[in-house]
Formats: structure tokens, C-alpha cells, sequence
């Protein structure tokens, strides 16, 4: 008795297995330093295994030349994707830094074990914050739903050039001000305590303004952090639903 693979059939698994490999070792929160190594492979040759039949019909030839340049592009493909999902986490955390900056916290600094690097306060917290409500809110399901999607969207020899160029410009600018609209009510409102302060030092001189400010932005921050909270799903759930769109435009070219 002989079991015999089609050859087609094992070129779309290895090509398909080849881009979610990438994705999942790059795209947070699955491509997080604390998730062991062989969950990221087995989590790959699931993606693979669900979409690699689909592939059959897009067979690249079991010979060196075609299949090496059809690896590298999928090597590229799910290396963007997987950038547009650290954009996503990058958001909260840059909004975090804004906010540290300006109350004071970022003389404090952590220790980010999914990134073995340091970070402020409300850097870290927004960014532990927003995984968790990524998964609350079932945001996770949505990022993979979105990477399956990627390859009916796009064949396996395709990657538009133009569109990963236009992801590093005008994406991460939309990223940059999407921070920017989550961190502001913090900023506006710590702006308006420093235009307190400064007032209040004009109006008593005699009253030492910096020894009274810090624990006055310390207050207004988490109080206004706090009452910020029930607002961050919706953003969180905008944020999935803007990476997995700008995504399949990437890959649509």
C-alpha cells in the first residue's frame, strides 16, 4: 500500500505555513517573547493546515528556483502583516508614553518582559490593557480571521511592492495620530493643571508650586486614567478592525 500527496497540495501547506510562521512569530500578542517557542509553531501549522487545500489551485512548482521565491515573498508578507499588529499594540503603549511624559512618570521605568525592554508606567499598563481587552473582546479571533482572509486576498506569488511602501509612510502616520486621539483627554486635562499651577504661583508666590504639582498631576492622572478605562474596547476594537483592513489592502495591492 502507497500513499501518494499531490505535489500541488505540499507546496501550498509549506508556502502557507512559510507566511503564518512569520506572522505568528512577529504579531503580538501571539509573537510575544513570553509565549514559548513550540506554541508559535504549532499555532503556524494550524493556519497552515486550515488554508493549505485552499492553496492547491495556486501550486507553485516543487523545484528550487519557484519555490524559494515563492517562500521569501510569503517570508514578506507575513512580515508586514504581523508589523501592522505591532502597530497596533505599539499605539497604547507610545499613548501610555505620552501620558508619562507629561504627568511625570517617565522617570520611572519598567521592565517589559514581552520586549526585554524598559518602559514607563501607563506605557506598560496600557499596553498589558489593551491584550487583555483584545481578548475580551475576542479582537485575537478577528487578527487571525483577518491572516486566513490574507491568502484568498492575494495568491501565493503576489506582493505589491507600492502598498508595503505606503504601509511604512502613510500607515504609521495614521498610527502616530491614533495615539495622539487616545492619549489626549489625559494631556488636555494635565495641561490644564500646569496652567493652574502656574496661576496659582503667580497669584501666592509664596506657596512652593513645585512641591504642590507633582502630587496634583499624580491625582489628575489617575483619576482621569481611571475614568478612561470603559472607553479603551471600543478603541481597541477600532484598532483590530483598521489592522486587519489595512492589511488586506497591503496584500490586495
Amino acid at each position: 500500500m502507497t500513499i501518494e500527496i499531490a505535489p500541488a497540495l505540499v507546496s501550498g501547506y509549506l508556502l502557507a505555513m512559510v507566511r503564518a510562521a512569520a506572522w505568528v512569530f512577529v504579531c503580538p500578542p501571539f509573537g510575544n517573547r513570553t509565549v514559548p517557542t513550540t506554541v508559535k509553531v504549532g499555532l503556524a501549522a494550524a493556519l497552515a493546515l486550515v488554508v493549505g487545500p485552499r492553496l492547491a489551485e495556486q501550486a507553485v512548482p516543487l523545484e528550487a528556483g519557484p519555490l524559494l521565491t515563492a517562500a521569501v515573498l510569503q517570508v514578506a508578507a507575513g512580515l508586514a502583516l504581523g508589523f501592522l499588529g505591532v502597530l497596533l499594540f505599539a499605539t497604547f503603549s507610545f499613548a501610555g508614553g505620552l501620558i508619562d511624559l507629561v504627568s511625570g512618570y517617565s522617570v520611572a521605568q519598567l521592565f517589559d518582559p514581552g520586549t526585554t525592554a524598559p518602559v514607563s508606567i501607563f506605557g506598560q499598563f496600557y499596553g498589558v490593557l489593551a491584550t487583555t481587552l483584545l481578548f475580551a473582546i475576542d479582537g485575537h479571533l478577528l487578527l487571525v480571521r483577518g491572516f486566513l482572509t490574507s491568502f484568498t486576498a492575494a495568491p501565493l506569488t503576489h506582493l505589491s511592492i507600492d502598498s508595503l511602501a505606503k504601509l511604512l509612510t502613510g500607515d504609521l502616520a495614521l498610527f502616530f495620530v491614533a495615539a495622539l486621539e487616545i492619549a489626549a483627554p489625559l494631556l488636555a486635562a494635565l495641561f490644564l493643571a500646569e496652567a493652574a499651577l502656574g496661576l496659582l504661583s503667580r497669584a501666592a508666590p509664596q506657596m512652593n508650586v513645585f512641591q504642590l504639582g507633582l502630587p496634583v498631576k499624580i491625582l489628575v492622572t489617575l483619576t482621569l486614567a481611571g475614568l478612561a478605562i470603559p472607553i479603551l474596547p471600543d478603541a481597541v476594537s477600532g484598532m483590530a478592525n483598521q489592522v486587519v483592513r489595512q492589511g488586506l489592502g497591503l496584500i490586495r495591492g
